[in-house]
């Protein structure tokens, strides 16, 4: 069970911080946990995201594991390894972004980054018990990370409280500025159709918080769930399907990156116009609550044994897909289910309102804890 790919030693003598290995570190392979870049050469230059964590003081420990060239949400890999589930050992520890969440679930760094194309930072962080974010498309620069062109992906960050959360946002922000007050807030809570006691704990956690709770429906989530696939399958075929030629890619991936060849340009011209269409309706009910909440997944994370077929289990991110469609900032903050399982509550927010996004989370965080 792998989680660290690649011990580092860089940097200052602040926090410590992991990061996924689809971002460069100069010197050092990028090889996104794919025996078809094991030969990939070094690095020549930090990713913007680096630079910015070691301008910050930080220290760069290590390089994570992930589920093969970030294309899947179980996070097995049969090749580099899967990352142990730390807190939930006989439970997937999700995807993408696997390794990056399990080592903060196991303490072995303050905080840690990974990457979010259709839930890779939420739904590991959510299935390992941890906090994760995916900021507003574009806000954190994607300079230096893998792949090079992507309209949904988005560097975010893990950590195992909403202190070290937001401190994780100002190292890889330079723009990210104090968090508002939030003593009084109106959230929208968006029906779902999700497992009773994951429900239950979402609903318990928001009735607790003592924000004003209202209502939202958000119609279009279903058609910008498959939409966000269709985009999601044409750019990791542009970015990767090279890479079927080696031979080396892992058989599921391989399958998934060979259907994904055969996106038609009107399927993807269809998702473009189901992106326009669901994000001005989240931005209409962002307009009404600044604030809009539900689950994180619709059930607990997968046993291991139940998770070999990522195709199977591609349903996990229907909560959260559609957010990376529509550009808007997500958060996903731990609970617990009555089984003593993992739940995660999302939170969502307008475009660009990051800092209200993390000031409303570590809020109702507090308010739980009293």
């Amino acid at each position: 069970m792998t989680i660290v790919v690649q011990d580092l030693a860089l940097g200052g003598n602040g926090l410590s911080v992991m990061i996924k290995d689809t971002l460069d570190i100069a010197g050092h392979p990028t090889c996104a946990a794919s025996a078809a870049l094991a030969d990939a050469p070094a690095a020549l230059a930090h990713a913007q995201v680096v630079k910015d964590v070691l301008a910050a003081n930080c220290r760069i420990i290590g390089k994570t594991s992930l589920h093969e060239l970030a294309f899947g949400t179980t996070g097995i890999n049969q090749w580099a390894g899967t990352a142990l589930n730390p807190l939930y050992p006989a439970r997937i520890p999700g995807g993408s972004s696997s390794g990056s969440a399990a080592a903060v679930a196991a303490g072995l760094a303050d905080f840690s980054i990974g990457t979010d194309t259709g839930g890779s930072v939420r739904i590991p962080a959510a299935c390992c018990g941890v906090w994760g974010l995916k900021p507003t498309f574009g806000r954190v620069s994607r300079q230096g990370v893998m792949p090079a062109v992507s309209s949904l992906d988005c560097v975010g960050p893990f950590a195992a409280d909403s202190e070290r959360l937001i401190a994780a946002m100002q190292a890889i922000d330079p723009s990210f500025k104090a968090l508002p007050a939030v003593a009084h807030l109106n959230i929208g809570v968006v029906p779902v159709q999700a497992h009773p006691e994951v429900q239950a704990a979402v609903d318990a956690a928001l009735q607790g918080s003592g924000f004003a709770l209202h209502e939202q429906p958000l119609p279009g989530m279903a058609a910008a769930y498959d939409a966000g696939l269709v985009v999601i399958n044409r750019e990791t075929w542009n970015a990767c399907g090279h890479l079927l030629a080696t031979g080396k890619v892992g058989a599921d991936i391989a399958g998934r990156l060979q259907a994904a060849a055969d996106t038609s340009d009107a399927a993807l011209a269809t998702a473009e116009q189901v992106r326009q269409a669901f994000t001005a309706q989240v931005d209409a009910a962002l307009a009404r609550f600044p604030i809009l909440a539900m689950p994180t997944m619709p059930d607990y994370p997968l046993l291991l044994s139940e998770a070999a077929d990522t195709r199977a289990v591609i349903g996990m991110t229907a909560f959260v897909r559609p957010f990376n469609l529509s550009g808007h900032p997500a958060l996903t903050l731990p609970l617990i289910g009555a089984s003593g399982l993992p739940v995660g509550l999302q939170l969502i927010a307008a475009k660009g309102a990051d800092e209200l996004l993390c000031a409303v989370a570590r809020e109702l965080s507090r308010r739980l804890a009293r």
